[in-house]
């Protein structure tokens, strides 16, 4: 299978205002929007994309149908972690996991749109030597 694209896609009941959240908060742009679907695209990289999906749609099978997002976390990788806290801060988002780094190799914040969905913001930062074999090679954070 060859992947043309993957985004994840997060079912709520508030379409728009997640929408809407996504947009004022992440940099994000409507690039197709409904009342039941909005797909979003960033506005720094069009390969950065996330929609929003009313848990009720036709679409969705009997199985799924109803449900809302719930023990979601996304990651959002930045330039600079230390200016997005600052920005999240000043716009009053909740911070479920202050501003830190980890010794696995990421400086980071927690923060949660309106629907609970966890948000991770990280900028990679070199792992302590601890941390530092479990990498390999080319994958270690600079």
């Amino acid at each position: 299978m060859k992947t043309t694209q993957y985004y994840p896609v997060i079912m709520t009941r508030d379409v728009a205002g997640t929408a809407a959240f996504y947009i004022t908060h992440f940099r994000f742009a409507a690039a197709f929007e409904s009342d039941w679907y909005v797909h979003l695209q960033s506005t720094e990289d069009a390969a950065v994309n996330l929609a929003v999906l009313h848990p009720d749609h036709e679409t969705i099978p009997a199985a799924g149908r109803g449900h809302t997002a719930s023990g979601l976390l996304i990651n959002f990788e930045v330039e600079d972690v230390d200016a997005e806290y600052e920005r999240v801060q000043a716009a009053r988002l909740p911070i479920l996991l202050p501003i830190r780094d980890e010794g696995f190799g990421q400086r980071h914040f927690i923060t949660a749109d309106p629907n609970g969905v966890m948000l991770d913001v990280i900028t990679p930062i070199p792992p302590s030597e601890e941390f530092l074999a479990q990498y390999r090679p080319d994958a270690v954070p600079a």
